[in-house]
């Protein structure tokens, strides 16, 4: 089976710093591209970023550039998010998902998707 689990969520104060991990299993990781996105309370599932198969091409949603950072180790099977300088409006539930070729932002070309883990940030 494909599955894949969010972990490293959790509290954390303004301006400082959290790492996400997603563990996948089940798949050919190391061909799938794999995209970060997240949704607040109220707003809409957005694009955070995004990184192909081996590792060479990243895409950032325009609100996290120069702050976030996707990586993965296809040894592990495992892609992370660094996030550092939070603010407020980092505030979301995070979700790792798993496309196919390209490391594209747009929801609809990711097949899988983890449960979420909750990230909230204080002042």
């Amino acid at each position: 089976q494909v599955q894949l689990v969010e972990s490293g969520g959790g509290l954390v104060q303004a301006g400082g710093s959290l790492r996400l991990s997603c563990a996948a299993s089940g798949r050919d990781f190391s061909s799938s591209a794999m995209g970060w996105f997240r949704q607040a309370p109220g707003k809409d599932r957005n694009f955070v970023a995004s990184i192909s198969g081996n590792g060479l091409s990243t895409n950032y949603g325009d609100s996290v550039k120069g702050r976030f950072i996707i990586s993965r180790d296809n040894a592990k099977n495992t892609v992370y998010l660094q996030m550092n300088s939070l603010k407020l409006e980092d505030t979301a539930v995070y979700y790792c998902a798993a496309g196919g070729v390209f490391p594209v932002a747009s929801a609809n070309f990711y097949a899988y998707w983890g449960q979420g883990t909750q990230v909230t940030v204080s002042s």
